[in-house]
């Protein structure tokens, strides 16, 4: 079984670059905490096993191999699903559970994994909105943007939101602003200022800053019927 380590840097491959993109060895020292010359080092030893789960590339970057993004989905999944249990089923609120997921993704048992998304219910997303891959390694389509790309007048809803930042989590639910939450965007302050929102059904009023505005994506205005203003 691959190691922790190694499932790590699968899955932040995949995060940081997708499907068939490549990731920078400093976009991965940024996002798994680690000294650049760390990355270069474990990415050469993933290079050159059998079967390899990247590509790596010296100034270019590592690639997920079909074999390498086999098991990022997997522990993806894996993580995503644990989340969603967590939250639906103990009780955790959604600021809460990435880290319990992080800790028992690379752990849990296919046996186990499955008998969760059956009580689940298969489920498409978890508790962020994020897609949880499916069973064969395909994701569930999804079609959204930055908040910040919006025009002022847009109505839309939000997709998902990062969990990268669990205070950020904390800070937008006391907003009310979640999955499934509509916001119409009605200013725009100049020279990286506020945002200006009326959230959900009672269109309460908040501002938030671009720093916050950029971990939620939201569904484009025309997959709602309204228009960009």
């Amino acid at each position: 079984m691959p190691s922790e380590a190694v499932d790590n840097y699968l899955k932040a491959i995949y995060e940081i670059a997708g499907d068939d993109g490549r990731a920078s060895t400093a976009s991965l020292a940024r996002k798994l905490s680690v000294a650049p010359a760390s990355v270069t080092g474990m990415l050469q030893k993933l290079a050159v096993r059998n079967p390899a789960p990247v590509e790596y590339e010296k100034h270019h970057g590592a690639r997920l191999s079909d074999h390498g993004k086999q098991r990022a989905l997997e522990v993806i999944r894996h993580h995503r699903l644990i989340e969603l249990f967590l939250h639906r089923m103990l009780g955790y609120s959604w600021d809460e559970v990435h880290d319990e997921a992080e800790r028992l993704e690379h752990a849990i048992s296919e046996q186990l994994e499955d008998r969760i998304a059956e009580r689940l219910g298969d489920p498409e997303v978890d508790p962020h909105g994020h897609p949880i891959p499916r069973k064969d390694g395909t994701i569930p389509p999804r079609r959204d943007l930055s908040l910040l790309d919006l025009f002022v007048g847009a109505k839309t809803m939000v997709s998902r939101v990062s969990d990268n930042d669990p205070e950020i989590l904390r800070y937008l639910s006391e907003l009310g602003i979640t999955p499934g939450t509509t916001l119409h965007l009605t200013e725009r302050a100049p020279f990286d200022g506020p945002l200006m929102l009326e959230v959900g059904p009672d269109k309460e009023k908040h501002a938030l800053g671009p720093r916050v505005a950029g971990e939620i994506r939201v569904v484009p205005p025309a997959a709602n019927g309204e228009t960009t203003g």
